[in-house]
């Protein structure tokens, strides 16, 4: 779950990825400390303008389209709150991200009985912030979910079988966000549900212009992401619902992103 990022970094390394997968300017951002440490508070810190948790509120969107109870996949989970909401409705969730920093705090959260971290006051001033998962309602699920470092563009064929797929604001941080989409249909189990949520930032350090699923002109007339959407996923699957859900991404203590993604639920056919 990506969300919008800034263009602040610092302490930036990049990962150690297997030959073959791109690796973008962009998705470098993700593996800074200040990336974890935004994302940690957007997951599990305290509400922010007033604004639900995304995350939980995201995955409630499921709970009642839901078929079946046995796996799930949460593919770009960033730091894990989503994967461990899904654990509530389902036996098993398999938790994927690019990032090897957004994947070690995954497994930290998992873990550890709390897990501390600090967020920016303002200049190099911060605040610190603990995370337990117990707090939250969620410690009897964690063993649930199983995080793995991984590539959603091309994940690997052992992903499949599963009752629900959740791409929380994943989208349009992926080079080939088309062939993300058309692979999915061979993972769901017939009458599965896809969720995939989205503010639809499409920017160049992410995705090519020419790969973008909307926000351009194509054959000469405007696309929006939600159609580009639905011609990947083809007649396989079927446009159940959708809505439109704020997050907000906190900065600094007055420096914070205020966000709209659109939720779009697709029904895999029988």
């Amino acid at each position: 779950m990506s969300g919008n990022m800034s263009g602040n970094t610092h302490n930036a390394s990049t990962p150690s990825q297997p030959a073959g997968v791109a690796v973008t300017p962009g998705s470098r951002l993700y593996e800074t400390e200040r990336a974890v440490a935004e994302y940690l508070e957007f997951h599990y810190g305290p509400t922010a303008l007033g604004v639900a948790n995304f995350p939980a509120a995201a995955i409630a969107e499921v709970a009642g389209r839901l078929r079946g109870t046995d796996r799930g996949l949460d593919v770009g989970c960033a730091v894990g709150r989503a994967s461990f909401e899904l654990a509530r409705l389902v036996g098993r969730v398999d938790a994927i991200d690019f990032s090897a920093s957004f994947i070690d705090a995954c497994r930290r959260v998992q873990s550890e009985p709390v897990v501390d971290y600090e967020v920016v006051i303002e200049g190099s001033l911060t605040e610190p912030r603990r995370i337990d998962l117990a707090s939250l309602g969620l410690a009897e699920v964690r063993q649930r979910v199983h995080f793995a470092e991984g590539d959603a563009c091309r994940l690997d064929p052992s992903l499949s079988g599963y009752d629900v797929v959740f791409a929380g604001n994943l989208i349009d941080r992926l080079y080939d966000p088309a062939a993300f989409l058309e692979g999915l249909g061979g993972r769901l189990q017939p009458g599965g549900l896809l969720v995939i949520t989205s503010p639809y930032t499409w920017l160049a350090d992410y995705t090519p212009p020419d790969r973008w699923l909307g926000g351009r002109v194509v054959d000469g007339r405007p696309r929006r992401t939600l159609e580009g959407i639905g011609l990947c996923l083809g007649d396989r699957f079927d446009l159940e619902a959708r809505c439109d859900l704020p997050f907000v991404i906190r900065e600094t203590a007055r420096k914070h992103q205020h966000t709209f993604a659109e939720v779009s639920c697709w029904r895999k056919t029988d």
